[in-house]
């Protein structure tokens, strides 16, 4: 790759930036602040709200992650085309017709009646919530210098982190309070604000110097062809024990198989088309300056790991500690503040110093050494404050991603591509997400379903049949599929059916001593075989979590060693004042 070019010292070459008014950004920024906070929400409290809306609509296992799928799969196809659009048309129209475009589908996804309209509409979300994401981050670059950025930054990666603590309490209590319907229709007064601030006391902010072109139809198409088949076969895939129980294809099926063929195919012809666009949706010569190239291929593999703790840990927390669902969900508070922590103070950094080169390997240091301290402390004893204080290290250590690559990608590019990177760092990211969850997803549910086969055998062996049954029937997961409708092993609860059950048998031979001391005996082995069986759970459940912060240490090391090639150019401190438009 060619070296980028950059300028010799912070105020060398200074970027033309207009002279924005005090109140012009103060509402700018809370319009997008806003928007931003409509789709990180979202995701959360509608994540919370599932089982109820599962229960209402009849919706059956096999199509429940569709309710997430279609969002994340419209979403992610739409971040480029947004990101291109608002260099064309200015932030403020692509942030208005992103939020108008969700308004449109929550409401939708409020009045749906069947899966399949709530699937569409959920869908219809996602598609506007690409421009938030996208249009808000671009905002920031707008409207301050490139040595001003980190601190504005950190708060809109702060933001994500505060959705994920209120957004299932807010999800939680909506639905009880008010029915799941509202989850959607409580983005509708929320987003008017938005949109008001937005149309009325937002400038355009559209780059100087570019040309009014056409959008690249014919690349968004075929980046769609890339892009949903992709997605759609990471998110369905699933190994041969858990397609026995329910849910998607298995990785070798001809559905997964031809739809990773499509994908490739679908890449092969979005490139050639970039190439010879007059005005391509993604400029691959922007890949040649080795900050944007560097920076891009290290967000992708810092977001294969990032939502690794989110995903995995509740399953520890329930299956292991012994937690309910809700407070197993409120457990990921501090690793929450832990990256809102992160966000904000890597930005306060990088203002302040004007680079980010150590802030990103600092960062990276401390959450290999946070996955290190997970994925070889856990134990089947361990207590929920200790989870709690190891997963703020990882917190902490993934909180910087954000703010600091988006800055690094946005400072390599000119003024006129801003919308352009930030929606290649965004895209990146997600497809990072998904490609993350679907590797660690598969680690665990391997790992799980040996351990669990190995252990759970040995703890029952020796029980009559249809005790041993009945046990195998109790455990999570004991039939390979990685996990269950079931949410945990309750101990307890098993060895009260085993009593009532031997107590009827004792009865019936009750005539008989030596009957009665031979089901004695049998109701001794088998109140022992539940506690061998309770302890076989945690320790698999705790080596399959363990197995996914393992693997997440080599991919952060691999981040680590792709941010280490990362060039730094300066961050320019002043500007050149023209007019405001």
């Amino acid at each position: 790759m060619a070296p980028s070019a950059a300028p010799t010292s912070p105020d060398a070459a200074p970027a033309a930036f207009p002279a924005f008014t005090r109140a012009q950004k103060v509402f700018t920024m809370l319009g997008a602040l806003l928007g931003l906070l409509l789709a990180a929400l979202d995701q959360t409290i509608v994540a919370t709200a599932g089982p109820a809306i599962q229960a209402d609509l009849g919706i059956s296992p096999a199509l429940y992650p569709w309710l997430t799928t279609s969002y994340l799969v419209a979403s992610t196809m739409m971040v480029p085309v947004w990101g291109k659009l608002s260099d064309l048309l200015g932030r403020r129209a692509v942030l208005a017709a992103g939020i108008v475009v969700f308004l449109l589908g929550s409401f939708l996804c409020g009045v749906s009646r069947s899966t399949v309209s709530l699937v569409l509409f959920r869908a219809v979300q996602g598609l506007g919530s690409a421009a938030l994401f996208t249009g808000a981050l671009s905002v920031v670059a707008d409207l301050f210098p490139p040595r001003e950025r980190g601190k504005y930054q950190g708060l809109f990666g702060a933001m994500f982190g505060l959705s994920s603590v209120v957004g299932p309490l807010a999800g939680g209590f909506i639905t009880d309070r008010l029915g799941w319907h509202w989850v959607f229709f409580i983005n509708l007064p929320v987003g008017t604000v938005a949109l008001a601030l937005v149309l009325l006391r937002m400038p355009k902010l559209r780059p100087e110097g570019v040309s009014r072109g056409k959008l690249d139809v014919t690349g968004a198409v075929l980046l769609a062809l890339a892009v949903v088949p992709l997605l759609l076969a990471l998110s369905l895939g699933r190994g041969s024990d858990q397609v026995a129980h329910g849910g998607g294809w298995a990785w070798g099926s001809w559905q997964v198989l031809g739809m990773f063929a499509l994908a490739a195919a679908g890449t092969a012809l979005f490139i050639r088309e970039e190439r010879r666009a007059r005005e391509p949706l993604l400029d691959l010569k922007l890949f040649r300056q080795r900050t944007f190239g560097l920076g891009n291929a290290a967000v992708f593999i810092i977001g294969a790991v990032f939502l690794s703790g989110v995903v995995f840990l509740p399953l520890f927390m329930v299956n292991v500690v012994g937690l309910s669902a809700t407070h197993s969900g409120l457990t990921l508070t501090p690793l929450t503040l832990g990256v809102v922590a992160g966000n904000v103070l890597s930005g306060q950094l990088v203002s302040r110093l004007g680079r980010y080169k150590g802030l990103m390997l600092g960062s990276l240091v401390l959450l290999m050494v946070g996955f290190t301290v997970m994925g070889f402390t856990l134990t089947p004893d361990s207590t929920q404050a200790e989870v709690t204080v190891k997963m703020v290290l990882v917190g902490v250590g993934l909180g910087p991603s954000i703010p600091l690559y988006t800055l690094a990608i946005q400072n390599s590019v000119s003024p006129q591509q801003i919308g352009v990177a930030t929606s290649a760092a965004t895209f990146f990211r997600q497809l990072g997400m998904t490609l993350g969850v679907a590797l660690m997803g598969a680690v665990f549910a391997t790992t799980l379903s040996h351990e669990l086969g190995t252990r759970v055998a040995s703890a029952t062996e020796g029980l009559p049949p249809h005790l041993r049954a009945e046990l195998v029937s109790e455990v999570p997961g004991a039939g390979g599929e990685g996990g269950s409708a079931r949410t945990a092993f309750h101990a307890e609860e098993v060895k009260q059916r085993v009593r009532a059950e031997l107590e009827a048998e004792r009865q019936r031979v009750k005539a008989s001593d030596s009957a009665v001391a031979g089901v004695d005996a049998q109701e001794k082995r088998a109140l022992e075989a539940v506690d061998r069986t309770d302890r076989a759970l945690k320790e698999s459940f705790t080596r399959a979590v363990k197995a996914v912060y393992r693997c997440a240490i080599l991919v952060a090391l691999l981040a680590f060693l792709v941010t280490l090639r990362l060039p730094e150019q300066p961050l320019q401190r002043g500007r050149v004042r023209t007019p405001a438009k």
